[in-house]
């Protein structure tokens, strides 16, 4: 057997290293692998709602606009842009009208009122049609595959608490990184003059 294929006992117990530039300590770990899993089950999220909503409509629309669709649906009642924004927590207001139109124009959902404050939505009776085919499926094919991990619904019950905490957090971080952003910014331009005139001294010096 060649020596380079045989390890040691150290090395066959030792863990994979999972360090790199978001995780340089344990807690930094803890937190990127939070949100490594986080995007993966974002984009699985997504794939699913797709196809699911392609199973009970010919309607193409992308992740956000199939939770779009739902959040207008929710208790059956009218909301507003500004509802809408403030439910799924978005600020990109351009791409929330982008789906609305696609929405609207895909008969499921209807816009009505009129002015900056006046305008609602609502879905039609071909949007409740879908949605409650879709709430079949998803009983059928999701929520069945769920009931049969022991103890999940339970553990699902932390993981939304957790993910309102991280939310807290994370938006409270974004407020402190947008507030000092200009500080940064000189920082940077600092750091690079400093630099630059390292490297004219050190090309005066040759």
């Amino acid at each position: 057997m060649p020596k380079n294929s045989r390890r040691s006992a150290g090395d066959r117990s030792k863990p994979i290293d999972r360090s790199w530039h978001l995780a340089r300590t344990a807690q930094e770990m803890d937190v990127a692998e939070l949100e490594y899993a986080l995007i993966r089950c974002w984009e699985g999220f997504g794939h699913w709602q797709a196809e699911c909503l392609a199973s009970v409509a010919e309607f193409s629309a992308s992740g956000p606009d199939n939770a779009l669709l739902h959040m207008i649906r929710m208790n059956d009642r009218p909301k507003s842009l500004r509802d809408l924004a403030h439910m799924a927590n978005r600020d990109d207001i351009p791409n929330l009208q982008y789906s609305l139109r696609k929405l609207i124009k895909g008969g499921l959902v209807t816009r009505s009122g009129s002015g900056r404050s006046g305008v609602t939505y609502e879905t039609t009776a071909l949007g409740k049609t879908v949605t409650d085919r879709y709430a079949d499926v998803r009983a059928h094919l999701l929520i069945e595959a769920v009931a049969r991990v022991p103890d999940l619904a339970k553990r699902l019950q932390d993981v939304v608490h957790t993910l309102d905490l991280m939310t807290g957090i994370y938006e409270q971080a974004a407020r402190a990184a947008a507030t000092h952003r200009h500080r940064a910014g000189r920082l940077g331009q600092e750091k690079l003059g400093q630099e630059k005139l390292g490297q004219e001294t050190s090309d005066q010096e040759k």
